[in-house]
């Protein structure tokens, strides 16, 4: 004899050591569904295709192959004596009404005639009374004014009190500041020297260089940066030169002290860098020094230079006579 549909499933799940709990859970299938489908009672499901779905989802789950269990499903509702809807059940809405509700609505009424007159009643009083007694409402207005002008003058004298505390207390000590140095779209290489220690990075947007230093900080950076580059101090915006003091220098030097903070601070920017420090004396102009002999004598030009004359003055010395260079 064969098996009807829901032993096939049930002797599947035991087999398995599934219990219905766990196909629930899988399937989404309420247990009593799954119960009933083992048990080949259809009365309880909803009919239609929603039943084909569940015993299809059932099948599948615990391992029987699904159209067979389709097919079965199929036979079962061809052979059963009982009649199983196979279409899905459809409900009537009904639309309940109590006959009571206009008995009830008397009451409603009544009452809601009488708030709205109470609130006219009033509304009228209250306008008659201004009416008899107009100096009241300019008193009030004069009261409100006075104590509007006393509430902005208290204002006032409180924002410019906290404008001169501000003012006097300035900005802290380098000691407690925190200086923020990143990159807005490339990688800068940096060289910073902070309270002696001198170290490298490479800031990228993604990872800023934080200093908290104590008595001095220097920031070295290329000058081909400088519209890449940004700094805050604790939390405001420093502007950054755009180039380097020494126009023949390649990099940018920044450097903070406790001397220069509370200007930088002030003025929101870092106008210059440091002058470079070089103990080097700056090259002196040569001199050229005139020698006797390297000055050149003037050439006189053989049609302007006049013919020399023998000198008046001028002795001819006497020529010795043969006879006396003769010995005796």
């Amino acid at each position: 004899m064969s098996l009807t549909l829901g032993e096939k499933l049930r002797q599947a799940r035991e087999a398995g050591g599934i219990t219905i709990s766990e196909v629930a859970e899988q399937t989404r299938i309420a247990p009593l569904y799954l119960e009933c489908i083992e048990n080949n009672d259809y009365r309880t499901l909803p009919g239609g295709i929603f039943n084909k779905g569940f015993v299809k989802s059932f099948a599948k789950y615990v391992g029987v192959d699904e159209q067979e269990a389709l097919q079965d499903y199929a036979n079962l509702l061809g052979n059963q004596d009982q009649q199983i809807a196979d279409e899905p059940k459809t409900y009537r809405s009904q639309v309940l009404t109590d006959d009571r509700a206009s008995s009830s609505m008397l009451p409603t009424i009544v009452f809601a005639v009488i708030i709205l007159g109470l609130m006219t009643w009033g509304i009228l009083s209250l306008v008659n009374y201004i009416q008899q007694n107009p100096n009241l409402l300019a008193s009030e207005n004069a009261t409100n004014t006075n104590a509007n002008s006393a509430n902005t003058s208290s204002t006032t004298d409180l924002n410019s009190l906290n404008t001169d505390t501000a003012a006097t207390q300035g900005l802290p000590s380098l000691s407690e500041t925190k200086i923020e140095f990143k990159s807005l779209t490339r990688p800068v290489s940096l060289t910073s020297t902070m309270d002696g220690t001198r170290t490298s990075a490479l800031v990228t947007p993604d990872n800023p260089k934080v200093f908290e230093p104590k008595q001095n900080l220097r920031l070295v950076y290329s000058k081909s940066q400088t519209q890449n580059v940004q700094m805050t101090i604790n939390g405001k915006q420093i502007s950054l030169p755009p180039k380097p003091l020494d126009t023949r220098r390649s990099v940018v030097e920044l450097d903070i002290t406790n001397e220069n903070i509370k200007q930088i601070w002030e003025s929101g920017a870092i106008a210059f860098e440091s002058a470079p420090q070089s103990t080097a004396l700056p090259n002196p102009t040569p001199r050229i020094v005139s020698s006797p002999r390297a000055t050149p004598k003037p050439v006189a030009s053989p049609s302007a230079s006049p013919k020399t004359s023998p000198s008046p003055s001028a002795t001819p010395k006497p020529t010795a006579s043969p006879k006396a260079a003769r010995k005796p």
